[in-house]
């Protein structure tokens, strides 16, 4: 079964109450890519941006931010 990298910010947008305008501003983050995140678009994990968004909101543990899924096969 194949596995993908899945975003998780929706969910510490919504527990601060934050925009993806104030998420960018307190994070250095340029808005577009924290919207390719949110939406599951972005195609490259950027470590420096993990870590950034894990200190601004002192996330301690990695699977709050991402999170590894399957991805279901289609059967022949």
């Amino acid at each position: 079964m194949e596995k993908k990298v899945t975003f998780k910010l929706q969910n510490i947008v919504q527990k601060h109450d934050l925009s993806l305008r104030e998420m960018s501003r307190l994070t250095d983050i340029p808005r577009p890519t924290l919207s390719k995140l949110m939406n599951q678009k972005a195609q490259n994990i950027h470590l420096p941006h993990i870590l950034r968004i894990a200190d601004v909101f002192n996330v301690n543990d990695i699977r709050e931010i991402i999170d590894l899924v399957d991805i279901p096969t289609e059967s022949l």
